[in-house]
């Protein structure tokens, strides 16, 4: 007798835990809610659904949402994909796959509101899957449409999160919710403190809706908690268009409402007593008006009188949604907070974006400051020069496909091609024509379009990619307000690196000292043993090659053309200018007040580049009138010449 009540009890037991295990009979439970759910009836099948625990809920609530659960006619649920008139099919529980008809089956497809809910009973699985990508996107899905339900077991599983990047933004995400979804006023209001210093978009769009209005208006004293309470004299027209559309308040009359008030009320060619022929006195015709508002037979006009009094009757006032006057005064200081450090953000990156500008200008002034500053040569093909590093570093890429090692090589390859151009140019061209500014710049002119022209023969006239390093792609993103490319960085490092490079050729090399004692007095050098010639061959051979080097650096992020040089000569020659001719400093100066001019009537006007460089212009020709010899002025012999 005891041997079988033990057999019956086991097979009870195991029974039960084999019921534990499965979800089916769950779903049976709740058959009606299954297939045909509501929002208002779905939510008792989805708590027994996710109170299950069980790992296959997670496949279920995936496949429902999707539109692929079956029922067969006997009521089990099968996860299906159709195949013409057949199904394949798979057990809930078990896994197990199968094929049928499509006939005896129906398919089960939730409406948007019930997919909503499904999605949000399915977070809390997702959000502790062991697949670090089913955790990325149950969390994106919170960003997207955050709601009061996930907050729970988006809480509960910040601790048993492995991933550092993710658990961080849980925790984000988690004072979101909280700041506007949490039970506990308290709660709320340390979240939205949290919030004052995260300058993200998300967290200023929480704030946002926290402390979203609706206006109203109102004859007695408003209740709730009010935001502002408006003035109806700063703007008596609109304020009292909104008395007239909530029905507060009759509309003000027209002239032609007027005038049609008036001929509907003509009796024997007279208008409340008046003839016809004084109609055309406006004051006659207002008279006649209130004559007949005084009888009833029109509405009562309304004057500004009327109308101010209307407004000064009522009372016309903004509304928090929120109720509770304590988080939204927390979400205004919080959001203050965070407008200061937007604003702070926002000059910040453009500091940066001037800096970035300003090395640009820099790299491709820098070898113009040597051709036109130390040796007074006006080279209007200088941007040319950056034109054939550029295309130098293209051609070395279809050679060399790994981008890192076609960039070591492109940047001296650069330099030795423009050096050895610009060598044969002083030598043909630039050695005839010293000290005749005039016909050099026509001469360097003329060379310059025959250079694009030659390019456009060789290369043709579409963009050529000069493609940067993995390690250069991307950008610094410091937080959602200040971030810089890593090709700006770079080309900012070079710039700095080019200037160490200059000032110690020229203040520590032999090269440098006969290059400036040509510079201030040509015969005392020759008479020194100083060739001009050679020096004024290298000079200028040395600027050219800096600008091959600098057309490599700006090809990265800018397009390659033939017509890219004439981008930048107008800038580098009011870099040189400004900054002071003759002075690599001056060149820095120059470089950098240009930067950050352009960078900052571009914010003033941000929708016209254009419009930010022909105002730089202008603001140049007016500097140089004040100061003709630049931020930097040279001094002494050199100075005078």
């Amino acid at each position: 007798m005891r041997s079988a009540l033990f057999a019956l009890m086991l097979m009870i037991c195991s029974a039960s835990a084999a019921t534990a295990q499965n979800l089916q009979p769950i779903l049976q439970s709740h058959a009606t809610e299954v297939t045909n759910p509501s929002r208002g009836s779905v939510g008792e099948a989805l708590d027994a659904i996710t109170g299950s625990g069980l790992p296959q809920a997670t496949a279920f609530l995936e496949q429902w949402s999707e539109k692929n659960i079956w029922q067969r006619d006997d009521g089990v649920f099968f996860i299906g994909v159709a195949e013409d008139e057949t199904l394949a099919l798979t057990d809930v529980d078990t896994r197990a796959t199968s094929t049928a008809p499509k006939t005896d089956f129906k398919q089960l497809k939730p409406n948007g509101g019930v997919r909503r809910l499904i999605g949000t009973a399915l977070v809390q699985f997702q959000l502790i899957d062991p697949d670090l990508t089913r955790r990325e996107t149950a969390v994106a899905s919170i960003a997207r449409r955050p709601e009061a339900a996930q907050l729970a077991p988006l809480l509960a599983s910040i601790d048993a999160e492995t991933d550092p990047a993710l658990r961080a933004r849980k925790i984000q995400l988690a004072n979101f919710l909280s700041a506007r979804f949490a039970d506990d006023p308290t709660s709320r209001i340390a979240a939205i403190n949290s919030l004052a210093i995260d300058t993200s978009v998300e967290s200023r769009a929480v704030l946002n809706q926290i402390l979203t209005v609706k206006s109203d208006v109102t004859r007695a004293q408003p209740e709730g908690n009010i935001a502002v309470i408006h003035d109806p004299m700063d703007a008596p027209y609109a304020y009292y268009t909104t008395l007239v559309d909530a029905s507060l308040a009759p509309a003000k009359q027209t002239a032609a409402d007027i005038k049609r008030a008036l001929e509907a009320n003509i009796v024997d060619g007279r208008i409340a007593g008046f003839p016809l022929t004084q109609m055309s006195d406006p004051d006659t015709r207002k008279t006649a008006y209130a004559a007949l508002a005084a009888d009833g037979l029109v509405p009562v006009l309304i004057t500004d009188e009327l109308r101010n009094a209307a407004l000064n009757d009522h009372v016309f006032y903004d509304l928090y949604d929120e109720p509770n006057a304590d988080i939204t005064a927390a979400a205004q200081a919080a959001l203050g907070s965070v407008t200061s450090r937007v604003a702070a953000a926002q000059v910040a990156d453009l500091t940066l974006d001037a800096l970035s500008l300003a090395s640009i200008f820099f790299l491709a002034a820098i070898g113009l400051a040597i051709t036109f500053g130390v040796m007074g040569v006006i080279n209007m093909a200088h941007g040319e020069f950056i034109m054939m590093g550029a295309y130098t570093g293209y051609v070395v890429q279809l050679f060399v496909p790994n981008y890192t090692a076609s960039l070591i090589i492109a940047l001296p390859l650069a330099f030795a091609v423009t050096f050895g151009a610009g060598v044969v140019m002083e030598r043909l061209v630039i050695r005839r024509l010293y000290h005749r500014p005039l016909e050099t710049l026509l001469a360097t002119f003329g060379i310059s379009i025959a250079l694009q022209q030659i390019a456009k023969n060789i290369f043709g006239t579409q963009a050529r990619p000069l493609t940067s390093p993995d390690w250069l792609a991307g950008a610094w993103v410091f937080n959602d307000v200040i971030q810089i490319s890593y090709i700006r960085i770079a080309i900012f490092v070079l710039a700095l690196m080019f200037l160490g490079l200059i000032i110690y050729i020229l203040k520590r090399t032999r090269l440098g000292l006969e290059v400036r004692a040509v510079t201030q007095n040509p015969g005392m050098a020759s008479s020194m043993g100083i060739d001009p010639d050679r020096i004024n061959m290298m000079t200028f051979g040395l600027g050219s090659g800096i600008a091959g080097i600098a057309g490599v650096a700006i090809g990265l992020y800018a397009k390659v053309t033939s017509e890219m040089g004439s981008d930048y000569i107008v800038q580098s020659f009011m870099t040189v200018v400004v900054g002071g001719v003759g002075n690599v400093w001056g060149t820095l100066a120059g470089a950098t007040m240009i930067g950050f001019g352009q960078k900052g009537i571009e914010w003033l006007n941000p929708s016209n580049t254009l419009a930010a460089q022909t105002y730089m212009i202008l603001f140049v020709i007016l500097f140089i009138q004040f100061r003709p010899k630049g931020i930097v002025a040279l001094k002494g012999r050199a100075a005078g010449d």
